[in-house]
């Protein structure tokens, strides 16, 4: 009988399964079951992007690509950004496409984090971070982000956490799962923190594109000394509801995208090529329909909002990304105890605010994401939820 606990990677081995899925097994099994668990965009892939992708099949573009993508879509890439946020990389050697952001993520992790070395985690946060600064031998540093503070990091914070070992700081902003943003002095404030140090960022921008006031989205390399230490991870998922696409990007110095690159053609090859053709279209003649999408995704957040406040429920105003944090505190019930009797008596999924972080304690989350039919029928059986259970 083989002894698979022996054989199998103990750092591996440790680490607890995503939080986020542990409840969509039982949805699954329940006919009338609602879901704002996932943070999956509802709406289509448009249709020039879907068009794009089956056209590259009818031309039979089923090849692999060059391993950092193909070069017209990295071209692509730094001329939407330009645009957009008015950064500047080069698309030859500070550009490359990944199978997801989440890819980008763990490349950036393992050709910068050795055994023994710190990194600073924002949280609460997206589940990723910390497993795979585990599996690269990091020690995983946790920063307690706080309502009153609307979910920021704080400079005095990032200070307090750095040792001699810090190695790599993690930016989670727009925030999964607080809806958390920073504005740009918020940015400056940390910069002004990092100034000196040999201290690396990797500033996860996957939401840059759904942020709901005025001021807008601000890529961390562009404050100022800010780029030559920093590696931006963004990708089409959430901005272009491409999820099922797998296709993402990071944008960095030169030194750490060459390394990136060597890990992600041994293990990758190439991020997939119908995807890479779909997304060309995406980034050249999609903002309409990004801009549609926002609007209705902000039209959706003041409902949810709305929703938990007129139930009695304390809730965060999230700025960005697709997520509302509510506090469930006032039920006496720990995350998890609220979404496991959630899903038992009202077919209810949500997320419990653990599952981003010990400090989620207290919170769930729940996408908007979903139809304004879905989240009033969610809320509804909530509230009833919470008057049943208010003590």
């Amino acid at each position: 009988m083989m002894d698979y606990e022996k054989l199998l990677v103990p750092s591996v081995q440790s680490i607890e399964p995503s939080g986020i899925r542990k409840y969509f097994d039982v949805v699954n099994e329940l006919d009338d079951a609602v879901s704002l668990g996932v943070g999956e965009p509802d709406f289509i892939t448009p249709w020039a992007i879907r068009e794009a992708g089956i056209y590259s099949l009818e031309r039979g573009r089923t090849y692999y690509t060059s391993n950092a993508g193909l070069p017209e879509l990295r071209q692509e890439i730094a001329n939407y950004n330009k645009r957009k946020f008015d950064i500047d990389y080069d698309p030859l050697k500070e550009i490359m496409v990944t199978v997801g952001g989440s890819e980008a993520i763990d490349l950036m992790i393992r050709c910068t984090v050795s055994p023994g070395d710190e990194v600073l985690i924002p949280e609460p946060c997206f589940v990723c971070y910390k497993p795979c600064t585990l599996m690269a031998g990091g020690v995983p540093v946790t920063i307690e982000t706080k309502e009153e503070d609307s979910f920021r990091l704080l400079p005095e914070q990032l200070k307090a956490k750095i040792t001699d070992k810090t190695k790599l700081l993690i930016l989670p902003y727009p925030n999964n799962p607080t809806g958390g943003v920073m504005s740009r002095a918020d940015l400056e404030a940390i910069a002004g923190v990092l100034k000196g140090t040999d201290i690396l960022v990797l500033s996860d921008e996957i939401y840059g594109e759904l942020i709901y006031n005025d001021e807008g989205h601000t890529p961390f390399s562009k404050i100022d000394g800010m780029r030559e230490r920093t590696v931006i991870v963004n990708g089409f998922s959430k901005t272009f509801a491409m999820t099922g696409w797998r296709l993402g990007y990071a944008m960095g110095p030169k030194p750490i995208i060459k390394q990136m690159l060597k890990l992600h053609q041994f293990g990758i090859m190439s991020a997939p090529t119908t995807s890479q053709y779909a997304a060309i279209e995406a980034l050249k003649s999609c903002d309409d329909d990004v801009r549609a999408m926002r609007t209705e995704y902000n039209y959706r957040r003041r409902v949810i909002v709305d929703g938990f406040r007129d139930m009695g429920l304390s809730c965060f105003e999230p700025y960005g990304a697709f997520y509302v944090f509510p506090c469930i505190r006032s039920l006496g019930m720990t995350s998890e105890e609220f979404c496991t009797k959630l899903i038992r008596e009202e077919h209810v999924a949500v997320v419990p605010g653990t599952a981003f972080g010990e400090c989620g304690e207290g919170f769930i989350r729940c996408s908007y994401a979903y139809s304004v039919e879905q989240i009033t029928e969610a809320l509804s059986r909530i509230e009833r939820f919470v008057k049943n259970h208010k003590k």
